[in-house]
């Protein structure tokens, strides 16, 4: 064997031992840790995760305004790395098992229907995001809109309710 020959040989060795280790462990993402306590999600975003219930009624006038917003807010979204507080405001007479949205905002979501598509990619897209809302059991699907009030601080605004 030349020493290329021999190279690429130790190459695919050492790529059938990975693929070996890695089919070999099914359990291992069962033995993964959760995001069930507070403590370990703080541990893994990094951030605060608050959550609140609302009516829509009570919210309509900053969720719409934060629907406005999502073309620039999506540019943050896909910045942000570190927070201080992730709240999560569940309009929960917005939830599809409520009929969904009321019409002021489901026009405004449908207005800016592309723009909502790229906020949600965003998110699920962003671990620190991702894992937020997920730790919530809340689905990118449902988020509405997102605003950054203060530096540090995101407002995620989703038609669902929270899982308990």
């Amino acid at each position: 064997m030349n020493s290329t020959t021999l190279a690429d040989a130790r190459w695919l060795h050492a790529i059938a031992a990975a693929v070996f280790l890695a089919a070999s462990s099914p359990q291992a993402a069962l033995n993964a840790q959760g995001l069930e306590s507070p403590e370990t999600v703080d541990r893994i975003v990094g951030s605060q995760v608050n959550e609140e219930q609302a009516k829509t009624t009570a919210e309509i006038g900053k969720v719409s305004s934060a629907i406005d917003r999502t073309r620039e807010n999506i540019s943050t979204v896909r910045k942000t790395s570190k927070l201080d507080t992730v709240d999560i405001v569940f309009l929960t007479d917005a939830a599809r098992s409520e009929g969904g949205p009321p019409p002021a905002i489901e026009n405004k979501v449908r207005q800016y229907k592309e723009d909502v598509a790229e906020l949600r990619k965003e998110i699920e897209a962003n671990a620190l995001l991702y894992n937020a809302i997920d730790s919530r059991r809340l689905a990118a699907q449902d988020v509405l809109a997102v605003e950054f009030d203060d530096p540090g601080k995101i407002v995620i605004y989703a038609a669902a309710k929270p899982s308990n």
